[in-house]
């Protein structure tokens, strides 16, 4: 980077002025990327929240798409398909028979859409609220073990467990990026 200097004014200072704003151009950038990422995390939490309340409608349209027919026998079926199956007959079954149990999958979905506007702080102040980045990262490392011992407590089969644990695994991952980027931002 050249530059002129002005006799009027000591070189040191001019090259302050260069500095200052090269660094607000960074903490700019470094803004902007933590608000995006930060705004993906929040829609992926609401999008998982609002598919926990027509779980039944989701379960059907998924036997539907793999061709499922429950009034088959599920030996002829996949794992998946038989799983899936399964599902749709119980979500449906206490549906009818106990809806007042699905107000648990209600309140389920409310929670991801009320943890998802509590980084609405992260959003506006990163780095005052970087707490949060870190409390997020370990309620996704939590996911593992609850998934692997409840899972198996409820009969979930092993190969479904392994998909919810990968969602503590995938949502780590801009979670750890957004954690390096604050501290960019906070050492700046």
């Amino acid at each position: 980077m050249q530059f002129s200097i002005n006799p009027d004014k000591p070189y040191h200072k001019q090259q302050l002025k260069i500095n200052f704003m090269e660094t607000r151009i960074e903490q700019k950038q470094l803004l902007l990327k933590i608000r995006l990422i930060t705004l993906f995390f929040m829609a992926a939490l609401i999008v998982s929240g609002i598919t926990a309340f027509p779980l039944e409608k989701e379960t059907k349209l998924a036997i539907q798409f793999l061709g499922v027919d429950t009034n088959q026998p599920t030996e002829s079926y996949s794992k998946l398909q038989t799983w899936i199956a399964f599902a749709y007959q119980g979500i449906s079954a206490t549906n009818a028979q106990f809806p007042f149990i699905a107000y648990g999958s209600d309140w389920l979905a409310f929670a991801h859409i009320v943890i998802a506007v509590a980084f609405v702080g992260l959003y506006r102040e990163p780095v005052r609220n970087k707490w949060l980045v870190s409390w997020a990262m370990i309620c996704c490392i939590g996911i593992i073990p609850l998934a692997l011992i409840c899972g198996e407590i409820r009969q979930i089969p092993f190969f479904w467990r392994l998909i919810d644990c990968s969602f503590g695994v995938l949502g780590i991952i801009p979670l750890i990026y957004l954690k390096n980027l604050i501290s960019k931002m906070e050492n700046l």
